[in-house]
Parts: C-alpha cells; sequence; structure tokens
C-alpha cells in the first residue's frame, strides 16, 4: 500500500519535473512570442487600420482589403498584382533549382570522391556571406563591359537590365546563395541510409541512375519535403537580390510584393502601414497555401 506521505513526495517530485521542463522551455517561448507571435498578430491587427507610424492606429475594416483586391484603379492593386506576380515568378524559378542543385552535389560528394571535404567547404561556404557580399561579387560577375561571363563568352549581355535575363541572373545568385544549407541536410539524409540495400540492388544488377530513384530519393523524402517547403516559404520572402542586384527592374518586372510592401511602410513619404501590413498578411496566407498544397503532395506516407 502507498501511504499518504508516499503520494505527496511523488506528486512533489512530479510538479519539480514539471517546473523544470517549464523552465528549460521558457526561454525558447519568450523569444517566440516577443520576436514572432507579438508582431504577426500585431501586423494583422494593423491590416484592418489606417496607420503611419506615428498617431493612433484608426480601425477601418476590411477596407485596406477591398483597396487590395477590388479597387482597380488605385495604385495598391497594381502594386499587389504585380508583386505576387513576380514574386510567384521568382519561386518557380528558383525553388527547382534550389532542391535540385544541393541534391546532385551532395549524392556526387556521397561518393568520396578525391579532396570531398574541402568540395564540401567550397559550396557551403557562399550560404555563411550576407547578400550585400554576394549581391557585390555578382553585380561585377555581371558586368557588361568587364564582366568574366560576357568576356568569355564574347557578348555585351546586360543580365541585371534585360528580361529575361534579369531573372536569370536572380536565380543564379540565388542557388549560388543557398545551396550550402540544402546539401548539408541531404548529406546527413544520404549518410543514414542502410548500405544493405545497395549492395542488394548491386546483386540484382541495377544501374546507378536506377538506384538513385528507386533506393535514394525513397529514402530521403522526408527530407525532401523540409527542404522544398522551407526553401519556397524562404524564397517567397525574397528581398535582397531583386533590391540591390536589379533594383526591381527592369521596369518593375523582378519587383517582388516584399519590395512594395518595404515601400508603402517605410518609404519616402507618408508612411501607408495599414495598406502594407494587408499585403504582407496576404503573403503570409500565399504561404500557408502553397506549403499546405506541398505537404499534401509530398508528405511521406507510412
Amino acid at each position: 500500500m502507498i501511504t499518504s506521505m508516499e503520494k505527496t513526495k511523488t506528486a512533489k517530485k512530479s510538479t519539480t519535473k514539471e517546473w523544470s521542463a517549464w523552465l528549460f522551455v521558457a526561454p525558447h517561448l519568450i523569444i517566440f512570442a516577443i520576436f514572432f507571435l507579438i508582431p504577426v498578430v500585431f501586423g494583422i491587427y494593423i491590416s484592418f487600420t489606417d496607420w503611419d507610424l506615428f498617431n493612433a492606429p484608426t480601425f477601418v475594416g476590411l477596407d485596406n482589403y477591398k483597396e487590395l483586391f477590388f479597387n482597380v484603379d488605385s495604385t495598391f492593386y497594381t502594386q499587389l498584382r504585380t508583386g505576387l506576380t513576380n514574386t510567384f515568378i521568382f519561386v518557380l524559378c528558383a525553388v527547382p533549382f534550389c532542391i535540385i542543385v544541393p541534391l546532385l552535389l551532395a549524392a556526387a560528394l556521397n561518393t568520396k570522391p578525391f579532396l570531398s571535404k574541402v568540395f564540401q567547404s567550397i559550396f557551403y561556404m557562399p550560404s555563411l556571406f550576407a547578400i550585400s557580399a554576394i549581391v557585390i561579387i555578382w553585380t561585377l560577375v555581371f558586368n557588361v563591359n568587364y564582366g568574366p561571363i560576357n568576356s568569355i563568352f564574347n557578348t555585351s549581355t546586360p543580365w541585371t537590365g534585360t528580361q529575361p535575363y534579369a531573372w536569370i541572373a536572380l536565380v543564379v545568385v540565388t542557388v549560388w546563395w543557398t545551396i550550402g544549407g540544402n546539401m548539408i541536410i541531404y548529406q546527413a539524409a544520404l549518410n543514414g541510409i542502410p548500405k544493405d540495400y545497395y549492395e542488394a540492388a548491386d546483386i540484382d544488377g541495377a544501374t546507378a541512375v536506377q538506384k538513385f530513384f528507386k533506393i535514394t530519393l525513397p529514402s530521403i523524402r522526408g527530407q525532401i519535403l523540409y527542404t522544398v517547403v522551407m526553401t519556397t516559404i524562404a524564397q517567397f520572402n525574397v528581398y535582397g537580390q531583386p533590391l540591390m542586384l536589379t533594383g526591381g527592374g527592369p521596369n518593375n518586372s523582378t519587383r517582388v510584393l516584399l519590395m512594395y510592401i518595404q515601400q508603402n511602410a517605410f518609404g519616402s513619404g507618408q508612411s501607408i502601414a495599414g495598406i502594407a501590413s494587408a499585403m504582407a498578411v496576404i503573403l503570409g496566407v500565399c504561404i500557408m497555401i502553397v506549403s499546405a498544397i506541398q505537404f499534401k503532395f509530398l508528405r511521406v506516407k507510412r
């Protein structure tokens, strides 16, 4: 029989463990609330107001969303359509390369070629640089007059000044800058695949291509889903590359939605934070919808 004293001691130990767990979790929860939860809630609220960042917000209900979706004569209506279109174009162009290129590099490095560790460091190094440094490097590379690309191919292509070259330049810069993170994830996943699978495939006479599609890809499907979703979210939030490399040009063809959000919220003249917040909410909803679709079609089936 358990005495009442023993029950009390057990209850105290349980309470102590719970408090210990909360103490470990608390710093993360506090940081999450301060830097994510509170700004998100506040941003959603501001999207229903008219606010200039200085005076008290005035609640206007759905007026900002009506302006963005239905007022075809409004500048903000045009900005939303242009910004969303350009953002989706960038996502559709960049995400496949940001997934496929790191996967192929990881598969190649997984064969342990000569100097594999050196190449791994080289491929990962760009991800350690700030976007400003990345853009400075590639601005020189794409320079019309003395850039190495035009010099090698003996052309005078204005890579950042005309289409479709501006999109190509943005995608190349983004892929070069971001491949390191996904490559490391894929390398870790590939190292976790049992070697018995490949040995059995060799006995059956499977080719390298067959082993890649029948063993490698299915075995790391969970990691692929993670990188696809996270990479898509990251590319939806593209800002630095078009801002500093193309300036949103030519003719606003690479001006993404975040550039319009920043312009309306913090640009020259009077701030229109309500409209900017409504744009941000719409972008967030688009990200959630796309992520849900990706989970629907790429989730790992047990």
